[in-house]
């Protein structure tokens, strides 16, 4: 152990000079020799047959290498994958080129490969496409009307899966809401929000045909199942892929998908024998980027005269687009396990109809699916103050888990583990001066002045970590080594894109060896060097990453233990460890004289 701990100390983050110097590489930086650029046609309409592409005039123009439509591309490459696989989901295959038709206004049509960007998208002007454009339908609640127009014509109607969450039965609900003095309804909306991170998506793909081996250089927060999915679609084999993350300028789960062009620069690498870049502009961001939020819902609560929460039931309608990305069909079911919030109800009841749409696909954005939840209760629990006439800090106290009810099972299944959620408001109050913002609101009000107080609470599911509920993944990786040098290499199978891993794993490891944070590195975003990892995402990389990290450090220095007590002739538990050197009386050992045992390996013990 440290003896002036890292953690919880106020530091300057390691990584940060170089990035505010400029001097960061993140994909855009990137110029492997011979490198050739991509640009995308994208369609201007929503929804549309595609007739005659004519690319001979972009073909002819100077610089230009290529021009591939979906006939030359598709059935080279897989279809976009899709990980979450709800009962009766119905998913049309997404081609990383579009055919026949187009379904969403910015849906790739068309790709030029140039020798530079601007020869690339200046081709794009020369590329002429036909279209017929047909009916679309962008309102989730239009688009379940009989004689709607069809998103995809072939699955019948424009329904997606239909997904239920239920305490217990209908008649438990039925049952609370005829207990109830008042139910309480309203119609929430989730406007569709669209990610705008400050570095936009970005790919360098490299292929070797004398190693048979690709490398993709992509902006990305989960390199590693991009390396498990992508073979699926350009017929790579994992272990001739190497997926780099370098510097990822934001994310917030944008990035957390494999996306067309991901694909197509690799195919195009593979052949024509040359790296292939694209850069994603801003304008392709807000069209082909995927979007958040969108769902309608409908809302009722049963409540008794004093606020008491009995039951809530809802029927929500989520917006999924055009297509299903990776976690798209997921999200809305998310917003169904944190519907109560941090409330006691005793029943819930939650429909969802996913429903497809002439847009871009829906996906994780900014805690996908949870702060839907967070603020549909929040909002019904102001009407229901309002309603009642009941403090709407009252209301929430009053309905809230005691702290001695923890570890608590929610109306929707899952366990809160632990919580004070009375004292946290008590000290949120506390903390803005709650009465004094009361009193500053009734004067602003006797002067005709609008003046607007609020509270909300917030609970969420965090880290996604191994569980009953998560049967598949949710672990993490990590790796912890002593250089012969001492120095120390920390390497994760989390991949930052802002959130500053490598100070907060070095702080870590720096406490728990007793080591200066300068002599650590963290390596991450590299697949060559992680072997796998489950990545950033779902505020989980301190919790599961920081935590596996920490584990590679007890097996460490347990492992030293046992050589510091080989050579110090004593048993291994009767030394003391602190400050990076295991002890006993006057004689004591560090890392440099361990490392360098260990190394050599000429006085070390069996196993």
């Amino acid at each position: 152990m440290s003896a002036t701990p890292y953690v919880g100390r106020r530091m300057k983050r390691v990584e940060d000079p170089r990035l505010i110097t400029g001097i960061a590489s993140y994909v855009d930086d990137l110029r492997p020799a011979g490198l050739l650029h991509a640009a995308f046609v994208r369609s201007p309409h929503a929804h549309a047959r595609v007739g005659r592409i004519n690319v001979d005039a972009a073909r002819k123009m100077p610089g230009v290498v290529g021009v591939f439509i979906g006939a030359d591309v598709n059935a080279k490459c897989g279809t976009v994958p899709c990980t979450s696989d709800l009962p009766g989901l119905k998913a049309p295959a997404h081609t990383v080129l579009a055919s026949d038709r187009v379904y969403f206004v910015g849906h790739a049509v068309a790709v030029v490969v140039a020798r530079d960007r601007y020869a690339a998208v200046d081709a794009l002007d020369l590329i002429d496409v036909e279209y017929e454009p047909l009916p679309v339908v962008t309102d989730p609640e239009r688009a379940l009307e009989p004689g709607s127009p069809l998103t995809h014509p072939h699955l019948g109607d424009n329904i997606a899966f239909k997904w239920s969450l239920t305490t217990g039965d209908d008649k438990e609900i039925d049952r609370l809401f005829e207990q109830a003095d008042r139910i309480i309804k309203q119609r929430i909306v989730h406007q569709r929000l669209t990610p705008m991170a400050m570095e936009p998506r970005g790919v360098v793909a490299s292929y070797s045909r004398g190693d048979q081996a690709l490398t993709l250089w992509t902006s990305t927060q989960i390199p590693h199942l991009i390396r498990t999915l992508l073979p699926g679609m350009i017929g790579v084999p994992e272990n001739r892929m190497r997926i780099v993350a370098p510097e990822v300028g934001g994310g917030f789960g944008s990035k957390l998908n494999v996306y067309i062009e991901e694909a197509l620069c690799s195919h195009l690498s593979m052949r024509l024998n040359a790296p292939v870049k694209w850069m994603e502009s801003r304008r392709e961001n807000a069209a082909s980027t995927i979007h958040g939020r969108d769902q309608l819902a409908s809302y009722e609560i049963a409540v008794k005269n004093d606020g008491r929460l009995l039951a809530v039931k809802t029927k929500s309608i989520s917006d999924l687009g055009s297509y299903l990305q990776l976690l798209t069909p997921a999200i809305p079911t998310l917003t169904g396990l944190m519907l109560t919030g941090c409330y006691k109800f005793q029943a819930v009841r939650m429909d969802v109809t996913g429903v497809y749409t002439n847009k871009m696909s829906t996906d994780a954005y900014r805690g996908a699916g949870r702060p839907e939840a967070t603020y549909a209760i929040e909002r019904m629990l102001d009407v229901v103050s309002n309603e009642l006439k009941v403090d709407a800090i009252h209301l929430r106290e009053m309905n809230f888990p005691k702290p001695s009810e923890f570890p608590f099972l929610t109306a929707c299944g899952l366990y809160y583990d632990s919580g004070n959620y009375q004292g946290a408001l008590k000290e949120a109050k506390k903390l803005v001066k709650w009465n004094d913002l009361l009193k500053e609101r009734r004067r602003a009000r006797e002067a005709g002045k609008l003046f607007g107080v609020g509270v909300s609470t917030y609970v969420e599911i965090c880290a996604l970590g191994p569980s009953k509920a998560m049967a598949a993944g949710g672990w993490e990786w990590g790796c912890v080594r002593i250089e012969f040098s001492a120095k120390v290499t920390v390497i994760t199978g989390s991949t930052p894109h802002g959130q500053g891993q490598e100070t907060s794993f070095a702080q870590l490891v720096g406490d728990k060896l007793g080591v200066p944070m300068e002599d650590i590195v963290v390596l991450r975003g590299d697949t060559n060097v992680a072997p796998y990892g489950r990545d950033t995402y779902g505020s989980r990389t301190t919790v599961l990453g920081g935590t596996a990290i920490l584990m590679c450090v007890d097996k460490l220095v347990a492992k030293a233990r046992l050589l510091a007590g080989h050579i110090l002739e004593t048993a291994p538990d009767k030394l003391t460890f602190e400050n990076g050197r295991f002890s006993i009386g006057d004689k004591s050992l560090g890392w440099p004289e361990l490392a360098a045992q260990s190394y050599v390996a000429k006085n070390i013990p069996p196993g």
